[in-house]
């Protein structure tokens, strides 16, 4: 199970300029990631143990608040700001000592969004070099595949990672073969924004992410796949957090 308070949380855009450079492993959390760890061990763990937490969601938020918890964060970070956080900065770091260009590594997704990634990644960030690689989309994977995945990233050696799987098993994946991976940059796991980046999915307008509501646009946008996660899981996280609460 996974408590609010015991979460140390990053606290603001800001924080994230003050990160170490160095291997670490960066989870977002949401309301839903919140509901999801309450009933999965190994993604609660994953969340709990992994090197920074970004607080990806108003209500998580305002939870953080209300509990009192040891992190207080000031606002939302979204995987898409870390996203461009990190891209920019990494493009305004130029080229390695030898001359090379930086390497960024997307893992997950589709060949075909990874593609279109490639596509705008190439104008937008022109000294960055990108490398993808698409796992076998499944619930889970086997030894054999894990082991390609590793060996595709330790292989790269990238300057930055994304993970890409959804949550929980993005999440999940990171963590349990975090030791495996001979890497010395950041690893954001981001879900979403892979497709966002792409433009395969479109983010809600600056009016409703500023008055949160980006959630509703994406009920708006895809009721048959979103109606669940929103329309009970906001209950849900309610409830849960209500318990916290108590005990």
């Amino acid at each position: 199970m996974l408590r609010i308070q015991e979460l140390d949380i990053i606290d603001s855009r800001g924080t994230l300029k003050s990160l170490p450079e160095g291997k670490a492993l960066i989870n977002t959390i949401n309301a839903h990631s919140y509901n999801t760890a309450q009933r999965d061990d190994a993604f609660a763990e994953a969340l709990r143990d992994g090197d920074y937490l970004i607080p990806d969601g108003v209500p998580i938020v305002w939870a953080c608040r209300w509990l009192k918890a040891k992190s207080l964060p000031k606002e939302r970070i979204a995987g898409w700001d870390l996203f461009t956080f990190e891209m920019d900065r990494l493009e305004g770091r130029g080229k390695k000592d030898d001359g090379r260009r930086l390497k960024v590594m997307f893992l997950g997704s589709s060949e075909k969004v990874l593609g279109l990634i490639r596509q705008r990644a190439a104008v937008d960030y022109p000294n960055l070099e990108i490398v993808t690689y698409s796992p076998p989309y499944k619930p889970e994977f086997s030894e054999e595949e894990n082991q390609a995945m590793i060996q595709a990233i330790n292989d790269a050696n990238p300057d930055l990672l994304w993970i890409g799987m959804t949550a929980p098993k993005q999440e999940k994946w990171a963590y349990q073969h975090w030791n495996e991976l001979n890497i010395h940059c950041h690893c954001g796991t981001i879900g979403a924004v892979f497709d966002f980046y792409a433009g395969t999915s479109k983010r809600a307008p600056l009016w409703w992410q500023t008055h949160c509501l980006e959630w509703l646009h994406r009920l708006l946008s895809e009721p048959r796949r979103m109606w669940r996660r929103y329309l009970i899981g906001n209950p849900l996280f309610l409830w849960y957090i209500l318990k916290e609460k108590r005990f």
